[in-house]
């Protein structure tokens, strides 16, 4: 897609790690709760470009540097098979990261990891994809301005979402409809927070065939007067089969979602 935001000048931070946190936090309140007007993006403690995958073990806190593609990483739309910004051994974490654009293909999680106050102001090919492990770990921060999908679920396991949110998309969670190898996965979300874009976007897409199960709680969706934020997609594999929540694979209810 074209990219809409290039790096600038260096910027005056939020102040630390705290700030950073506040607008998450701040925005989508605790579990239970659900935000009350559009999220607040953090200001980017400058900007460093990215020729080469930074590989990461243990912690990485960013500090609110923006990070952006550059050279062999500078691909920002929708090809299959670009390489990432940051790609996450297992176990890993980042934290207060600021992804510009050109976004590459976001962050590759190779297994367990955690994402935390990770923000997308231009999502690439998709914004994380998740490739092995068991257990993964969103919370906090946003995603906008995804041609496609912005969270990419490759691998086995559950993903965690959590105080987060999502705008200018198409789908934000897609479990792999086409993958050689296919698992049954599970995705909770919790505290979102949507801002509708006046066509048909999805929250989840999942594998109703291979037995996936989505959860939502506590999801606000803001600007979608004409109701085309669908909450759960059901798929098999590629083939669209059906939408809206049931006993098996789409758990939620009315009272999960609110509209504003």
């Amino acid at each position: 897609m074209t990219s809409a935001v290039r790096p600038r000048a260096r910027t005056r931070a939020l102040t630390g790690t705290l700030a950073a946190f506040s607008l998450s936090f701040g925005m989508i309140m605790t579990s239970g709760a659900t935000p009350a007007n559009a999220a607040t993006w953090p200001s980017a403690n400058g900007s460093q470009p990215v020729s080469s995958t930074i590989s990461v073990s243990g912690t990485r806190d960013g500090g609110m540097v923006r990070y952006y593609g550059s050279g062999a990483l500078a691909g920002d739309g929708q090809e299959e098979g670009q390489d990432p910004i940051f790609k996450l051994a297992a176990g890993a974490t980042l934290k207060n990261v600021i992804i510009g654009a050109p976004g590459a293909d976001g962050i590759h999680c190779e297994g367990n990891c955690t994402l935390q106050n990770v923000w997308w102001e231009d999502v690439g090919e998709d914004a994380a994809t998740f490739r092995g492990g068991s257990t993964y770990t969103v919370t906090g921060g946003g995603a906008r301005k995804a041609a496609d999908k912005v969270f990419q679920h490759n691998g086995p396991g559950t993903l965690n979402i959590s105080n987060f949110a999502v705008s200018e998309f198409k789908t934000l969670y897609r479990s792999c409809g086409d993958c050689s190898t296919q698992y049954t996965r599970k995705v909770n979300l919790s505290n979102i927070e949507v801002t509708g874009t006046g066509s048909t976007t999805r929250l989840v897409g999942i594998n109703t065939n291979r037995g996936d199960v989505a959860t939502l709680r506590g999801i606000t969706i803001l600007n979608d007067s004409g109701r085309k934020v669908i909450p759960c997609q059901k798929y098999n594999n590629n083939t669209a089969v059906g939408t809206g929540p049931d006993s098996t694979n789409c758990l939620y209810s009315a009272s999960d979602i609110t509209y504003r």
